[in-house]
């Protein structure tokens, strides 16, 4: 819930309909600032506005593709957030246009228009130098925003997690219907997953100039486990006994090769490449204090966060323990 008292001072967020976007909607709100949603679609936003104050949030049309449109959503804005990001590319949504030219374009304009702070949410493993497109493009658009936006804060988490996550929900879902899971590349792949309320906290920080401008934060949780130990924990939560099946990276390949031929792929190539790399915290972000640690956020653990909704996963649903069976009274 909103704080009761709104600040003057508007900050404008785009792709704040998302995941990650209503949760940073909620931090700023509880800190009382007027926020402004930017999104393709405004009127599908509405959902937004109980986080806030009665008219503290409210949603505007933009389209990153569209630099008047960019121009229109940052005008009188006192800082500008970007989480914008794609998973794969459809049609005009490609990695360049969305991750690497979008947030340039929206750095300069959040800059012509006399934005004090830019926060730009990008990810642990942006790379110019990566054979990943999205990996590459998300680095691209981490120099654009530098370079047009000096003082600007860069977030890189590794994988989110939270009751609308891309990663948990997904295989708990696909172990309800499959009698196995695929251990990609044989599940080594080492992560550091970092809860969203624990990010939207970073971008609020952000946002309140608490960061240090023109830094690369990284942010991890407390705990790295590998794909396959993730893919373990999450049929431990929902009470289910799988296959772990493992499936090297170049069968792996050769399935994702026809599965991105889909309208929503559920794996792509370029998905690949970037599950064949560790996706941690770096030895640098930590000697450099450059992760959450240092912004003075002490990072969820899995555990505690899990079970909140991944009960619904198990046979029983939610109110039935990992085995299926009720809770004592």
């Amino acid at each position: 819930m909103a704080t009761g008292y709104v600040k003057s001072d508007l900050v404008t967020i785009f792709g704040g309909s998302g995941f990650v976007g209503r949760n940073v909607v909620r931090a700023l709100a509880k800190r009382g600032y007027r926020v402004r949603v930017a999104v393709r679609r405004p009127d599908l936003a509405g959902f937004l506005q109980p986080l806030g104050a009665v008219g503290q949030i409210h949603a505007v049309q933009a389209n990153i593709r569209n630099r008047a449109s960019i121009d229109r959503a940052v005008a009188g804005s006192d800082a500008v957030v970007n989480l914008v990001g794609i998973l794969y590319e459809a049609g005009k949504q490609s990695f360049d246009a969305v991750q690497a030219a979008g947030p340039a374009a929206i750095a300069a304009a959040a800059k012509a228009a006399g934005a004090g702070r830019f926060v730009q949410v990008s990810s642990i493993g942006a790379d110019p130098g990566s054979p990943s497109h999205y990996a590459r493009s998300k680095a691209a658009g981490e120099a654009g925003v530098l370079k047009a936006f000096p003082e600007a804060v860069i977030l890189r988490p590794s994988i989110i997690f939270g009751p609308e996550d891309d990663f948990f929900n997904r295989f708990a879902a696909m172990a309800r219907i499959s009698p196995a899971l695929p251990l990609i590349g044989g599940g080594h792949t080492r992560f550091q997953p970092v809860f969203v309320g624990d990010v939207a906290e970073a971008v609020a920080l952000g946002v309140d100039g608490k960061a240090k401008p023109g830094t690369i934060y990284e942010l991890g949780g407390p705990e790295i486990e590998t794909f396959k130990a993730l893919l373990e924990r999450t049929l431990a939560e929902t009470g289910r006994k799988r296959i772990l099946a493992p499936l090297p990276f170049g069968l792996a390949r050769i399935k994702a090769s026809f599965l991105q031929l889909l309208p929503k792929p559920p794996l792509t190539v370029d998905q690949l490449r970037q599950l064949a790399r560790d996706n941690v915290v770096s030895e640098a972000a930590i000697a450099e204090h450059r992760t959450l640690a240092d912004l003075g956020i002490e990072p969820q653990a899995m555990g505690v966060i899990l079970p909140t909704y991944l009960g619904r996963y198990r046979k029983a649903g939610q109110f039935s323990t990992p085995n299926g069976t009720a809770p004592e009274a």
